[in-house]
């Protein structure tokens, strides 16, 4: 793949002159790239946004949350722990092997394999094939989430991911942050195949020809995503018309890229949530909670929002946004730089201490100056930061090792539930079951973890959100994390490109629906 044509994409390219004169090539700049193309190696935005463009889920996303059946053309509740997908029929994977129920009952049985991916599917403890096109989701107990968690559900080619490599190697091993045979070929029932790939440099796909949704307007037919870290040099292709679409577009270049001649401005208010995860197992005053609540006093996050990001966003006090279920109107950024440093005399530091801190550069909006903003904030209560920013690509490696006293992450709940929230970021970490694979926080609060284990099996909507208000006191109440804020969402285009259809506040267009005009 990462020289010249697969044999796949060969194929496709050939059907694909069937487009005509109304096909259209495009280029889109993006902040980071994928790291890898197995769709259940890396749980992250950039895998997501690949895994739209190259397979397809069960059911994915409107922009108003809905949902849309997409490889199950429709489901229904059998029971309360029951949900039957009904399979699209005469669907092919670019192999040309065709899509069955096989393909899902296999692909769920890697998912729960994946370090990242497993503890969404937790809850889920069978795949049952009715007939080759037709499976039931089956849970141990009474679970809500079902459709929500099948948006994260991208069936993959079971024959062709089967067998072993010409080196004796499992196709369908999962190597996190490695070579494996998954990470670099590619056979996905998506609008787009994978031409040519340089991982930091550029990821040119052709469109699947043979794809199954006939109903789809789109028509780009060679797309090319090109990683461009600096926002100013992103903002400055897009404005030179060197690339058709930017995202994100950093609050600093909001106006540029509006009152461009040529150009576009489309944005979304967001629901990822910005924190700072303090971790107890490398340093130990952050071990004392009178300290982990001083940091969270000195860190001032609506002057986060309105100085570096200039007002785009919401300044944060929990995890969970407004509009969802565990949102709590009563927990606001708590920023009081006199009862910081009360807190750190008390806990016997006000001298202060130092503590190393890592932060991805290009991930999220101003990350690098929101994390040296935090930086100086922190002095002022006499910590000394050492700081430390670094590409994706080297960023989760480094991440998942939950090194550094302090980690910021970025995390947009995968089922628009705050449950998703808990389960990655604060749970007790498990490696059996997936739960709390981001909780670089060195430990986890057991009530908290119950709590959202209940509310996971209640179905009455009131009371569960009552229980995940009180998760949220409780950790706010722990500090384990500092809360910053709520990105929103903005993409700059060509005026000839109808971004805003397949925009969404995910982050990962649906490209495939994309029309672009003459």
């Amino acid at each position: 793949m990462n020289k010249g044509l697969s044999k796949i994409a060969l194929a496709l390219v050939a059907a694909g002159f069937a487009f005509g004169v109304s096909a259209a090539d495009i280029k889109v700049g993006v902040a980071s790239d994928a790291t890898s193309m197995d769709p259940q190696e890396q749980l992250s935005g950039q895998t997501l946004e690949m895994s739209h463009l190259v397979f397809d889920p069960l059911v994915r996303y409107t922009q108003d949350m809905q949902f849309e059946p997409r490889l199950a053309e429709k489901y229904e509740r059998i029971d309360d722990k029951t949900i039957r997908f009904f399979l699209r029929k005469g669907v092919k994977f670019h192999s040309g092997n065709e899509f069955t129920a096989d393909d899902v009952v296999w692909t769920m049985d890697r998912l729960k394999s994946s370090v990242d991916y497993k503890a969404i599917f937790e809850p889920i403890t069978e795949v049952k094939k009715i007939d080759d096109h037709t499976v039931d989701f089956i849970t141990a107990k009474p679970f809500p989430l079902v459709l929500q968690t099948a948006t994260y559900f991208f069936p993959m080619d079971a024959k062709f991911y089967t067998g072993k490599t010409n080196d004796g190697k499992d196709k369908a091993e999962i190597v996190k942050n490695g070579s494996s045979f998954a990470s670099t070929n590619v056979s996905g029932t998506g609008p787009f195949a994978v031409k040519f790939r340089e991982q930091g440099v550029k990821l040119d796909y052709v469109r699947n020809a043979n794809y199954w949704d006939k109903s789809s307007k789109g028509n780009v037919q060679n797309l090319t995503v090109v990683p461009i870290k600096e926002d100013a040099t992103r903002v400055a292709a897009l404005l030179g018309g060197d690339v058709d679409i930017i995202y994100p577009v950093a609050p600093n270049d909001l106006e540029r890229v509006k009152n461009g001649k040529d150009t576009q401005l489309v944005s979304l208010p967001g629901t990822r949530i910005i924190i700072i995860e303090l971790n107890q197992n490398t340093n130990p005053a952050l071990k004392d909670k009178r300290v982990r609540q001083a940091i969270n006093y000195a860190i001032n996050q609506e002057g986060i929002v309105e100085k570096i990001n200039k007002g785009f966003g919401t300044a944060a006090g929990q995890l969970s946004p407004k509009g969802y279920v565990g949102h709590n109107e009563a927990l606001t950024p708590q920023y009081d730089l006199a009862k910081a440093k009360a807190l750190m005399k008390e806990a016997g530091y006000e001298n202060g201490f130092k503590v190393s801190f890592i932060s991805p550069a290009a991930r999220y909006v101003n990350d690098v100056k929101i994390a040296q903003a935090v930086s100086a904030m922190l002095a002022k209560i006499n910590i000394k930061v050492d700081l430390k920013t670094m590409p994706v690509a080297q960023y989760w490696p480094e991440f998942d090792k939950c090194a550094a006293d302090m980690q910021l992450i970025g995390w947009h709940s995968d089922t628009e539930d705050s449950a998703n929230l808990f389960e990655f970021l604060t749970f007790t970490k498990d490696a059996k079951t997936g739960m709390g694979q981001y909780n670089c926080a060195g430990n986890a609060n057991t009530d908290v973890d119950k709590l959202v284990m209940d509310a996971n099996t209640e179905t009455d909507p009131a009371k569960r959100a009552e229980m995940l208000k009180k998760a949220e006191a409780l950790l706010v109440e722990d500090a384990t994390y500092v809360p910053l804020h709520w990105e929103n969402v903005a993409y700059g285009a060509k005026k000839n490109v109808d971004i805003a259809p397949v925009a969404n506040v995910m982050v990962f267009p649906y490209l495939g629906d994309l029309v672009v005009g003459k």
